[in-house]
């Protein structure tokens, strides 16, 4: 298997490299307030775009107004070939509380706030993320809305994250859709039929918590023996061996690990770099929790 560090795949019509960086972790605790060292995050922006990534995934609702306002001081003007992929459908509560925002009328106003903070015309794709499993009736209404909004120009491809085999299917069915991302890690493989069926569409594929979720009670990705012992055989972090995993799984795959340091923000990418051997292989893929 080849190392995945100049591999790209198309996203909305702009070719991007497989792995980009993730904006969750940039704001405050929780995803919620300003980061701890704002100059930091700063420099963990410019460094990612400077070491060569292309694809940045954020939200509105990451602080909330604190990720999107990051990006904008710390890239704007954007480079020509910078994919920024946003996401709405959620909002946040004074407590940091996460709840669904998914009216027409709210996902318009999503995608208001998106433009307005990343000072952009338009949005290269924009995510309608799903919080619980809609009536098919209400996931209409909402798609109508996603691509009203692509058809007046403030989006440039829609894409879906957190939905089930059936409602990629349904949406799929009715218009194209430019990516799909759900939470996909080497301990929880629930969405791999999804990978595969995005892999036969020639859709992107964007694992969410590729290193786990500190809400997830399972044993944790870094800490499973088969990762541990395969990084050690291969002079590798753990975190590298996860994702390399991620990368081997389908050409489709787009990777957004996120962090506020810059150390882990080159361990991150320097993971594309990592050649997965078959024994290694072997034994990650019987690693599942």
């Amino acid at each position: 298997m080849t190392a995945a560090a100049n591999e790209t795949f198309p996203l909305a019509g702009r070719s991007v490299r497989r792995v980009g960086f993730g904006a969750m972790q940039l704001p405050g605790p929780r995803v919620f307030g300003p980061p701890p060292d704002r100059e930091a995050a700063l420099g963990v922006l410019r460094r990612a775009v400077e070491l060569g990534v292309n694809h940045i995934d954020t939200a509105q609702y990451y602080g909330p107004d604190v990720a999107n306002e990051l990006i904008h001081e710390a890239l704007h003007p954007y480079p020509e070939d910078l994919v920024i992929v946003s996401k709405i459908g959620g909002k946040r509560d004074v407590e940091g509380g996460w709840h669904p925002a998914l009216s027409p009328a709210e996902l318009r106003a999503g995608i208001d706030d998106n433009l307005r903070s990343l000072e952009v015309d338009r949005v290269d794709v924009v995510n309608l993320r799903l919080f619980d499993e809609a009536g098919s009736s209400a996931f209409d209404e909402q798609l109508d809305a996603m691509i009203a909004m692509r058809d007046d120009g403030l989006i440039g491809g829609i894409g879906l994250s957190n939905v089930s085999l059936e409602v990629f299917e349904h949406a799929v069915a009715r218009t194209q859709i430019a990516c799909v991302q759900n939470g996909l890690n080497l301990v929880d493989r629930v969405a791999l039929p999804l990978l595969e069926r995005c892999r036969s569409e020639g859709i992107p594929f964007v694992p969410f918590f590729p290193l786990g979720s500190a809400f997830d009670a399972r044993k944790p990705v870094l800490e499973h023996p088969a990762v541990r012992a395969t990084a050690q055989r291969l002079s590798a972090l753990p975190s590298q061996v996860a994702i390399a995993w991620l990368l081997a799984l389908a050409p489709n795959t787009l990777l957004i690990p996120g962090t506020s340091s810059l150390q882990h923000l080159e361990e991150n990418l320097a993971a594309a770099d990592l050649v997965l051997d078959d024994e290694a292989l072997a034994s990650l893929d019987q690693a599942s929790g």
